[in-house]
């Protein structure tokens, strides 16, 4: 990877599109190849794999405020192709395994910079509109998500940043951020509510 990141040490410009739903397989029937190739060292499938999953990181990252979206990105992926030897499992888990590495480094990165996560924990029941709330949000284009997911704590942000812009289920979330599925679903309830509340307070009610 350090030939392709060329004399600054930094990652090539990412695509900074990218919409909110859940995202296709990107390499289908021919990943367990990529993956033999990258676990053997190939670069060719290191570009490749950097190519199907560094927009969507990149656009976390940007989403949840990181700093230098660039270089947090090249970090993310300079670890996990540092670890990918030790990686077993299909392209879904893959996802999973580099989005966890993204959020265990924009967590180091909020400690560095003396930001907490705010505490939360699960009521009893999940409301039930909540999924219609969900999809309603994830509907608004991605200014107005990053705009709106900034105004919530830490922990709902990230719950609902991975839900919408990674487009994880509740149970990919949950493992990734290692916390039960229903103190997920309680954190992505509470989230909904308060955007729900502040989109209401705007003039444009979910």
């Amino acid at each position: 990877m350090a030939d392709r990141q060329g004399d600054s040490g930094r990652a090539p410009p990412l695509p900074m599109h990218w919409v909110v739903h859940r995202p296709r397989r990107a390499f289908g029937e021919g990943f367990p190849e990529v993956l033999a190739a990258a676990q053997a060292g190939a670069d060719w499938a290191f570009a490749v794999l950097y190519d199907g999953f560094a927009p969507k990181v990149a656009g976390y990252l940007r989403v949840q405020g990181a700093r230098d979206v660039d270089d947090l990105t090249s970090e993310v992926f300079l670890a996990g192709f540092r670890a990918i030897g030790s990686f077993a499992g299909d392209e879904a888990q893959l996802r999973s395994w580099i989005f966890t590495i993204a959020h265990r480094r924009l967590t180091d990165e909020r400690r560095r910079l003396g930001r907490r996560p705010v505490a939360d924990t699960p009521p009893p029941d999940i409301a039930s509109g909540v999924d219609v709330a969900h999809d309603a949000i994830a509907s608004l284009g991605e200014d107005r998500v990053r705009a709106l997911c900034a105004r919530l704590g830490d922990d709902q942000r990230d719950v609902m940043l991975l839900r919408l812009v990674g487009g994880f289920t509740v149970t990919e979330v949950a493992a990734m951020l290692g916390r039960s599925e229903g103190a997920v679903k309680a954190l992505q309830r509470r989230a909904v509510e308060g955007l729900r509340r502040i989109i209401s307070h705007e003039g444009a009610p979910l």
